[in-house]
């Protein structure tokens, strides 16, 4: 979540990048025979569009870093793209690396291609990072947004997880509405809805133009299982088992995935990789949360520059978005997010209230004023009906001074409200000593040495759970891998 001047009211986020970015994902774009070797220019409609785009994009995921390793995504990027017959001109390209800690590439028409830097650092060489552009790219070139049959949609950042409740508790109805809404806020995913057939075909056409790069075309391969791999992980470690990921649940089941893409590159295929180059270039990269965005640890919250902190209640995990925390468990969801304050804290829980309808119309049925760990407060409560289930919705909301407030917004299952009691008592101000403890982790690169092994080199690694499968899953290792001295491997340190 941004610091003060970059907060924003989620509800509001969502129209923005409901409007900007889906709306963008669509943009008409000149035709191109994506396998065609003639080199079609982008149009100026194209670059208009894109570069209304843009900025929207960039707010949603924690704005473009710049400095080295950008300039080495931006370079490979727009090798990759070139490939794509779109244009022959590397200047027509823009290549961002994102500062967002979700794994997730994507491009838009106008030549507006995305990664973010936690899925760079997810991958083992410079032909992978090449494939997921080229992938994201092909969905351009064949102009697979224009063809889809139904808009563009945006998932939460807890993709099917995330709509449990509004979808099998709430329903259609007007407060399934509101689940829906209060559970895709701060979620800096960007979902397509492409057809099976669609995502095969962009993962085909980045094997094409890997190979048009002289670049290993089984690299598409690799990066998709570890993708894969990363996805289950997050899964496991949040106590939700083997999920569906974000980043599969519009896509084709993931092994499929990785068998398809390894027979369409070709088994004895050969090309460049480029490890080396690449583990120097992306090494020091910020991964996970950016401190100056927050930082979750386990299920605390904290906010070094906002001076804050707060804790999900036990069976809640948290995921820090751009504009807000997504908290989720299986008996209720909710968000911890920011928004316009004029100094009436009650007026600013109606609001929040307001803004989780379509309608506007939405409002608490009490709302009292108190005081939590000396900071002045005011919560609002609902209890609606969906589908013959009954529910509750709480706005928790924080004056902090300054001009400025925070509020959770919380849903459930009626009577179970109380299971974020804790939480919204839990919220305080950090001292100085505390701000300045909280570091970022970052991605580094060592040499095996005689005697490192899996177990000792995983121990590394700056997490206190599953650190050793942490450290599998990010070099694409087993735990029957056997390091070789001299080996390069990397590894999450503060």
């Amino acid at each position: 979540m941004k610091s003060r001047n970059r907060l924003r009211l989620a509800v509001a986020g969502l129209s923005v990048l409901a409007a900007g970015v889906a709306g963008s994902a669509m943009l008409p774009g000149a035709p191109v025979r994506a396998q065609a070797n003639a080199v079609q220019a982008i149009s100026a409609s194209d670059k208009k569009q894109g570069a209304e785009a843009h900025p929207q994009l960039l707010q949603e995921y924690g704005g473009g870093l710049t400095g080295p390793q950008a300039t080495y995504v931006e370079s490979v990027g727009k090798t990759i793209a070139v490939q794509s017959g779109l244009s022959n001109a590397r200047g027509d390209f823009t290549v961002t690396l994102l500062n967002s800690p979700v794994n997730n590439a994507f491009a838009i028409p106008g030549g507006y291609i995305y990664v973010t830097r936690q899925l760079v650092a997810l991958m083992n060489n410079e032909a992978e990072l090449a494939g997921v552009l080229g992938h994201e790219v092909g969905h351009v070139a064949a102009r697979h947004a224009a063809k889809r049959e139904s808009a563009a949609t945006r998932n939460t950042i807890l993709g099917v997880l995330g709509s449990v409740l509004s979808t099998a508790v709430l329903g259609n109805s007007a407060a399934g509405q509101i689940g829906q809404r209060l559970f895709s806020t701060g979620s800096q995913l960007l979902t397509l809805k492409y057809s099976r057939s669609q995502e095969t075909e962009a993962d085909n056409l980045g094997i094409t133009y890997l190979g048009r790069a002289g670049y290993d075309p089984r690299a598409m391969s690799t990066v998709l299982q570890s993708l894969a791999n990363q996805t289950a992980l997050d899964s496991q470690i949040a106590g939700q088992g083997n999920s569906v990921p974000e980043w599969a649940s519009t896509h084709p089941d993931p092994a499929s995935r990785v068998r398809a893409a390894l027979l369409r590159a070709g088994t004895t295929a050969t090309g460049m990789t480029n490890r080396d180059t690449f583990l120097t270039r992306v090494r020091g990269l910020t991964y996970g949360d950016d401190p100056n965005q927050g930082v979750v640890d386990g299920r605390t919250f904290t906010h070094p520059q906002l001076r804050l902190a707060f804790q999900a209640p036990a069976g809640f995990s948290l995921v820090n978005g751009a504009t807000s925390v997504a908290i989720s468990g299986q008996s209720g969801k909710g968000e911890f997010a920011s928004g316009k304050y004029s100094g009436d804290l009650s007026a600013y829980v109606r609001s929040v209230f307001a803004g989780l309808s379509s309608q506007g119309q939405f409002a608490p049925d009490t709302l009292q004023t108190t005081t939590i760990n000396g900071i002045p407060a005011a919560y609002g409560t609902a209890r609606t009906t969906s589908n013959g289930s009954t529910v509750d919705v709480v706005v928790y909301a924080y004056d902090w001074g300054q001009g400025q407030a925070f509020h959770f917004a919380t849903i459930s299952q009626a009577g179970q409200a109380g299971q974020f009691d804790s939480m919204f008592r839990s919220i305080r101000r950090i001292n100085a000593t505390e701000a300045s403890a909280v570091k970022a982790r970052k991605l580094d690169v060592v040499t095996v040495k005689s005697g490192d092994t899996v177990q000792s080199l995983g121990a590394r690694m700056a997490y206190t759970d599953r650190p050793v499968d942490r450290f599998l899953v990010l070099n694409a290792l087993t735990a029957s891998s056997r390091l070789v001295p001299g080996q390069k491997v990397k590894l999450i340190v503060y």
